[in-house]
């Protein structure tokens, strides 16, 4: 079995978006039904591109990800810290090319300012296939095992400012 734990972390932008509800956007993944997590959903999150800072990173993503433009959002925070996660075994070496053993991840609280009409996951970079808005309690189990304390953690950051 090959090493992985000297691969580095993928740095990546998460978004936790809410509504002014208080709940918070959810996509399902598109490959999730053919996964070993077919009913997991996640916020919007991607790679850091080389040169770009964080900021810059979440609002491309969200864009890439959710059709929502930097106009229909507000960002109110960032996190404190970094956040790391590991990929189970299953998945090292698989995805990514197999160049990292994770993500490291800065995430970023924004407020949707928008219309349900402003999101269209249909984008030339689609990831999900549905999306929903989330009670924010709900989130750790909504989210695949492997990501679940990372969750956890924004959460508790992030509730407060929801």
């Amino acid at each position: 079995m090959k090493d992985f734990s000297n691969l580095p972390y993928r740095p990546c932008a998460g978004i936790m978006l809410a509504d002014t509800l208080g709940r918070v956007f959810v996509g399902q993944r598109l490959d999730a039904k053919a996964s070993a997590y077919p009913d997991a959903w996640q916020m919007p999150q991607g790679g850091i591109d080389k040169g770009e800072d964080g900021e810059a990173a979440a609002i491309r993503e969200l864009e890439e990800e959710t059709g929502i433009t930097a106009n229909h959002v507000q960002i109110i925070a960032r996190s404190a810290n970094e956040h790391l996660y590991d990929l189970p075994d299953e998945l090292l070496g698989k995805i990514w090319k197999g160049k990292y053993r994770g993500q490291r991840q800065f995430w970023f609280l924004m407020r949707f300012t928008g219309e349900d009409r402003h999101v269209n996951i249909a984008t030339d970079h689609a990831e999900f296939s549905d999306w929903k808005w989330a009670d924010p309690k709900e989130l750790p189990d909504m989210i695949v095992p492997f990501k679940r304390d990372l969750y956890r953690a924004i959460l508790k950051e992030f509730e407060p400012l929801i």
